[in-house]
């Protein structure tokens, strides 16, 4: 049985952070952080099949900016422990929600096929009952803790949590290198 996500008055608290730097120009394809309109259509890849223009909005903040973003990960017997955050609000804002949105659509079997996503994910939209799922927003950044009694989801959570973990250190070049590898 999944465990309940009970983020709300801290989620609501990070978005309107997020909000108020939106209101200043931060966090918004296109605007702030020195990138022009232009940028917003040089990341065609984090389009997909079922996203939405926030979803798409969120990854481009985040592989624009990657170099805010710090990560841990932990292995465990039968999961991950994650700890990721951004030294930049905006940023932030836009990691909270990707992840609490993407948590969500695996626990919804909602798949939503993006171009650059990796095979990897597909073993946990398959079998979102497999999956327990832990978040918690600290001062460290935003915890996730997901454990599964399944071997195959748990050797997929590992091979995830470091795929995620090479895309917060080097961005879109994590990518397009795993993209070259797999063939894509």
């Amino acid at each position: 049985m999944r465990k309940p996500l009970l983020l709300a008055p801290v989620f609501l608290a990070l978005m309107a952070v997020g909000a108020a730097a939106q209101m200043n120009g931060h966090g918004q394809p296109g605007h702030g952080h020195g990138h022009t309109d232009h940028d917003e259509v040089t990341m065609p890849g984090l389009r997909g099949e079922n996203v939405t223009e926030r979803e798409s909005a969120e990854m481009q903040v985040m592989f624009r900016n990657f170099t805010t973003l710090t990560r841990s990960v932990e292995n465990l017997p039968n999961g991950i422990r994650t700890v990721t955050s951004a030294s930049d609000p905006a940023v932030m804002e836009a990691l909270v929600s990707h992840v609490t949105g993407m948590i969500g659509r695996v626990q919804a079997g909602d798949d939503p096929r993006v171009f650059i996503q990796s095979p990897t994910l597909d073993i946990f939209f398959d079998r979102p009952e497999a999956i327990e799922t832990e978040i918690e927003i600290t001062d460290a950044g935003i915890v996730v803790v997901q454990t599964s009694d399944d071997p195959e989801i748990v050797a997929a959570l590992h091979t995830h949590a470091a795929e995620v973990s090479d895309m917060a250190a080097r961005g879109m070049q994590s990518v397009h290198e795993r993209m070259m590898r797999q063939g894509s």
